[in-house]
């Protein structure tokens, strides 16, 4: 039976007592009246702070649009230009939603224009050069843009030419599903995993030896896959194989426990040290790097996540780390408490380009940008911020449809839970599947808009 009506799916999701329902729903008002409540107290109450400050944000994704609102709230008389080629605006955190068949694609899209703080300029350019010793960027048009400070959110780029045999093209054909490249990418794979979970074979889902946004996707995927798989009376016909780039499942050990034990428990393969490198269309045949040599591993359906790194732009600019874990792939070269560069005092980095050891979702934005904006504001005010950045980072862990985990932890690997004593952060819980599906996107946009 084909399942590709959304309403489908979430009828079919078996729901908690009407009881339990309440409750959670009670609570998630609460937090959704919290989450706008979360402005920065010199944004709310403060006078704005007068200055003449030029200042540079590139990239107008997540982080780049949040510092541009709460620059705007906080100052008087600053010059903010916000410079990125894009037009429309990617809920990137839907996509998985998307890929497993919970949402429509538009429910991702929407412009940039729709979150533009007032006085911030937008110029829709491609930024071309990072000139840190002149203090400026240098855009496509040849403009040259100078600044007093600098924010570079400009995200990472995907990878797929490293992959042999790969091609973003080939997303929704011969059984390839990549859920990360784009809407209609994630729409694509969900119309090729839908055909998998109708008749079983084997799915093979991997993930890459790099640094990548939202590190939990592959596993919630695989465990949306399983589910569709087992709802469909598929899953004795199926083979689920979960490729891990090293000898873990999740870099929170306590986490990645937790999710080899939830796969043992449904029968999901695992081969550790797996990572793809060449990919035969034609025969569905993915070769992997193993410690004892290439492997070859036949498949059904497979799910790609290509390598990630910093644009080609910050990678041939100054801005990288030079030595160290993060030098390779180009990720900026900034102190992980502040954002703020090593080298060039003037310059932060917030979101996906940050070169920082955790920080790669949407929910470590909320919490990067206010840092950053905190030392940008003290540095213009003569003062200084004891703002810091702990690393928090949140993963909602689907686990199956109607079901998550809210796996919320820091730089020191510590579980840090939002509701303690209300979501417990290690157990398959509704609420965390309806704060998933239902309550960050609304708090995603106010934090754009600078509330949250």
């Amino acid at each position: 039976m084909k399942h590709d009506k959304y309403k489908d799916i979430s009828e079919s999701i078996d729901l908690p007592n009407a009881l339990n329902r309440r409750r959670a729903l009670l609570m998630l008002g609460a937090v959704g009246t919290a989450g706008t409540l979360l402005q920065p107290v010199s944004a709310r109450a403060a006078d704005k702070t007068k200055t003449k400050a030029r200042i540079v944000i590139a990239g107008a994704g997540a982080a780049g649009l949040t510092t541009a609102s709460r620059l705007a709230a906080s100052l008087d008389g600053a010059k903010i230009t916000l410079i990125d080629a894009r037009k429309e605006h990617l809920y990137q955190p839907g996509f998985t939603l998307v890929g497993a068949g919970i949402k429509p694609v538009g429910y991702v899209t929407s412009t940039t224009a729709e979150y533009l703080p007032e006085g911030v300029e937008l110029v829709q350019e491609r930024v071309a050069e990072f000139d840190p010793q002149g203090n400026r960027v240098v855009t496509d048009s040849g403009a040259s843009y100078p600044y007093d400070f600098l924010v570079v959110a400009t995200g990472m780029v995907l990878e797929y030419s490293l992959i042999e045999g790969m091609d973003e093209k080939l997303i929704g054909q011969n059984g390839i599903g990549s859920i990360y490249h784009s809407p209609a990418g994630a729409q694509a794979t969900w119309q090729a995993m839908s055909a998998f979970a109708d008749k079983g074979g084997r799915g093979v889902f991997t993930r890459p030896s790099t640094e990548m946004k939202c590190a939990g996707a592959p596993l919630k995927y695989t465990f949306v896959t399983e589910d569709h798989l087992t709802r469909r009376g598929q899953r004795s016909k199926a083979e689920v194989v979960y490729n891990s780039n090293n000898k873990v499942l999740f870099s929170v050990p306590i986490v990645s426990e937790k999710v080899r034990m939830l796969f043992q428990e449904r029968g999901i393969q695992v081969n550790y040290e797996r990572v793809l490198k060449a990919i035969d269309p034609g025969k569905r045949i993915a070769t992997f790097s193993t410690p004892g040599g290439m492997e070859e591993q036949g498949y059904d359906f497979i799910h790609v996540i290509p390598p990630m790194r910093a644009p080609e732009v910050i990678r041939n600019s100054p801005l990288p780390w030079q030595t160290g874990a993060w030098a390779a792939e180009g990720w900026m070269e900034v102190d992980k408490g502040t954002l703020r560069h090593v080298r060039y005092p003037n310059v932060f980095g917030v979101g996906d380009i940050a070169g920082v050891p955790k920080g790669k979702t949407a929910a470590s934005v909320k919490w990067q940008v206010p840092v950053a904006v905190d030392h940008l504001l003290a540095d213009i005010a003569g003062k200084n911020s004891d703002a810091l950045y702990t690393g928090y980072t949140s993963c909602p862990l689907i686990t199956r449809l109607g079901q998550a985990m809210l796996v919320e932890f820091d730089y020191q690997n510590n579980l840090v839970p939002s509701f303690p004593g209300l979501i417990a952060p290690l157990e398959e819980l509704w609420i965390s599947w309806v704060m998933k599906t239902m309550a960050l996107k609304p708090t995603y946009i106010s934090m754009l808009r600078g509330n949250a």
